[in-house]
Formats: C-alpha cells, structure tokens, sequence
C-alpha cells in the first residue's frame, strides 16, 4: 500500500528510541493514513505502545521526527504539546478509569478539565458519548458496578468526549470475553467511520484487527518488518511476519532470550573439567 504523505496524519521519520542503551525503535519510517483504522502489531516488547506514547509527547524521541497533522511532536513546548493533545483521544489498556468517579464524570472529566462549557451541555455531551457506545443507561453505576467490557467502552466514550481527530488505543482487546471483544471492535470500526476519526490500536488478536483494520504495520526487532493491507499481511513471504501471522513457534522469533550456553549457566563445563583433572 503506498501513501501520500498529504494523506498522512501522524508521520515517523528516520526515528529511534530507547531507555538507556536499550534500543526499541531504531530509524524507523512509517505513516497513520488520515480517516483510516491502522493496526500495530507484532511481538510483545516491540515498540507498539512506545509509538503510542511517542505521539502523544509522553516519551520524546532520541533522534528523527515524530509529524502530528505536520507538526513535529519531538520539537514542542508544553502549551503547543497540550494543544495537540486535545485533538487527540486515548483508550488505556484495561480503560483506567477513576474508581472514586461515577461512569457520567469519568466521561465528563475532560471537558470538566480543557473547556468551559455550562453543565447543561456538558451532560448533554457526555450523554451522547455514551449512549453512542450502548451505556447511557448506565452513566449513574461506579465503575466497581459494571463489567470490564462495559468499562472498556466508558472509557472509549471518554476519549471521543472531546471529538478528537486521532484516537489511540491501547489493546482494546486484552481480557475480553468474545461478545465483548466482537463490540470493541465494532465500536472502534464504527466510531470511526461515523465520526470521522483517525484511529491506531495496538492488538494481538489477529482475526478481529484483520477484519477492521485498513492499514496493519508488523514491528519486530525495532524495525517495520511489514505494512499493507490486511490482506498484504495475510500473504506475506517474509519468513518473520509469516511466523507471526500463522502463530507458528518456530521462526525468526526465538522462543529462549539469547545469553549463555546451558552447560556454562549451570556450570556443567567446569564440573566435567575438575572431573576430568581428578581421574
């Protein structure tokens, strides 16, 4: 799949990252195609979230550019950061919503906290966010009184509260029964399409991130392995996506972390030697 870069909302340019000497994004290159559902994917460690975080300016870049709507991220002081994240919307791994806080003023605490809106629109508001994601009826429970996929989707009508242009989820799937997993994923599909967004979700379910997803970037070993349709990445050659897409054990992906030998970790090779030396 080729990209116009005027048709790109967030741009990645010869951009590396890492915590110490530790790399885990190393001169990568890649475009979020504007109005469309892209997926990150890959193995676990990989950079996914990282690039989630990147966008939203919570980790800054060591060299390269981060482009939000052409903006570089890595450049911004804190007003223009704020700035840029108040057209952006995230959806936190397992919701993280305020335990102390009703589903109504968890939806409600963003447009509480950036505008100045009377309280009679704020509801308003707040109600149409949720009863977009089927939970109006629920806006007076805790969240200690609703499921987990029902908490998944309080927190996505949080992140749509302030009609973002880029939304960012962060596996939306993880813990989720299959009904749930089907309405998240229809959610984030829908919501998109009827609002207009631009949505990247990190995902390791591959079946329900193949069958919303427009553009799919595969990452492995602080690289882009792949990117393309569902599709493309469905039929793949490269013997590392193909490992990832097929589930297979057996692949570029190791299944032990490199180090020593086993001999020498358990000290086998000096006890054979001071055996050999005592016969």
């Amino acid at each position: 799949m080729t990209l116009n870069p005027d048709s790109s909302l967030v741009e990645l340019r010869s951009l590396t990252f890492g915590y110490g000497e530790r790399v885990i994004l190393d001169d990568v290159s890649l475009r979020i195609p504007r109005g469309k559902v892209t997926a990150l994917m890959g193995a676990s460690g990989g950079g996914k979230t990282t690039i989630l975080r990147l966008i939203g300016g919570q980790n800054r870049a060591q060299r390269g550019e981060l482009l939000f709507d052409g903006q570089d991220v890595t450049r911004m002081d804190q007003m223009q950061l704020y700035a840029a994240r108040r057209r952006m919307g995230m959806l936190f791994q397992f919701g993280a919503l305020f335990a102390d806080l009703s589903v109504f003023d968890n939806v409600a605490f963003p447009l509480r906290e950036h505008t100045s809106l009377p309280e009679a629109l704020v509801r308003d508001i707040v109600l149409m966010k949720l009863n977009a994601v089927g939970l109006r009826g629920a806006c007076h429970r805790m969240p200690s009184e609703i499921s987990g996929g029902m908490a998944r989707r309080v927190a996505l009508a949080r992140a749509i509260a302030l009609d973002p242009e880029l939304v960012m989820y962060d596996e939306p799937f993880t813990g989720l029964d299959p009904i749930s997993l089907g309405t998240a994923a229809r959610l984030i599909r829908m919501l998109n399409d009827s609002m207009g967004l631009t949505s990247i979700f990190v995902s390791h379910e591959l079946e329900q991130t193949l069958d919303i997803a427009d553009h799919v970037i595969i990452l492995a070993n602080g690289k882009v392995a792949t990117q393309g349709s569902p599709d493309e990445v469905r039929h793949t050659t490269d013997p590392l996506v193909y490992q990832y897409v097929n589930a297979l054990s057996e692949g570029p992906v190791k299944f032990h972390y490199p180090g020593v030998s086993v001999l020498e970790d358990f000290g086998l090779q000096r006890a054979a030697s001071l055996a050999g030396a005592t016969s």
